[in-house]
C-alpha cells in the first residue's frame, strides 16, 4: 500500500501561489488529507495540491489566488490545483511582485517574480506598493471621470499608455498624467 504524501505543515507559511481552477471530479480518486477550521479541504499529491474552498486571496500569512475556469463555474466552492513548484516565498519587505493587465477584459493582477513567464521588464514592487498600483490601474480601467482633464480622442489608447507607465516605470500617477496633459 502506497503511503500518503504529506508536506510539512510549515511549508505553506508566507507563500504566494496561483491555483488553476479544476473540475470537481479531479479529486474523485483522492482522500481529504486536511480540513481547515475555515472549511477548506486539502488533497496532496506528489506533484502538487488540490484545495477545495469558498474563499481565496489572503489566507492567514499567505496569498493564494484562483484563476477561474472559462466559462466560470457557478459553484461557490471552487477546486484549485497548484504544483509544488508554483509556491513562491512572500514577505512585506522585498520587491517580489509585478503587475500584468488584460486590456480586453479590463483586469489587472499581480504576479511573483519567480513566475517562469516574468520577463524582467515590469517593475518589481513590495506587497504594499503593488496594492497601491493595482488600485490605480483598476480605477483607470473601469472609470472615465479621470479622462475629462485630457484633450484626447481615444481614451482607450490614453488609458493603455498611462497604465503601461504605471507598470514599467517608477513614476507616480501624477507624474505620468502630467506628461500626457
Amino acid at each position: 500500500m502506497e503511503k500518503d504524501f504529506r508536506p510539512s505543515p510549515n511549508s505553506f507559511k508566507n507563500t504566494f501561489c496561483v491555483f488553476d481552477e479544476m473540475p470537481l471530479d479531479a479529486i474523485n480518486h483522492l482522500k481529504i488529507q486536511y480540513n481547515s477550521k475555515s472549511g477548506s479541504t486539502y488533497y496532496y499529491t506528489k506533484s502538487g495540491m488540490f484545495r477545495l474552498s469558498n474563499h481565496w486571496g489572503r489566507l492567514a500569512n499567505s496569498k493564494w489566488r484562483l484563476e477561474p475556469l472559462e466559462p466560470e463555474t457557478e459553484s461557490k466552492f471552487k477546486l484549485g490545483y497548484a504544483s509544488w513548484d508554483h509556491f513562491y516565498p512572500d514577505n512585506a519587505i522585498d520587491e517580489l511582485y509585478y503587475l500584468e493587465v488584460n486590456f480586453v477584459k479590463k483586469t489587472t493582477n499581480y504576479q511573483h517574480k519567480n513566475n517562469p513567464i516574468y520577463n524582467n521588464k515590469a517593475i518589481l514592487r513590495t506587497s504594499s506598493d503593488t496594492t497601491k498600483r493595482i488600485k490605480q490601474v483598476r480605477n483607470l480601467l473601469n472609470l472615465t471621470s479621470w479622462a475629462k482633464y485630457f484633450d484626447c480622442d481615444d481614451i482607450d489608447l490614453l488609458r493603455q499608455k498611462i497604465i503601461n507607465d504605471l507598470i514599467y516605470t517608477n513614476k507616480t500617477l501624477e507624474e505620468i498624467k502630467k506628461q500626457f496633459s
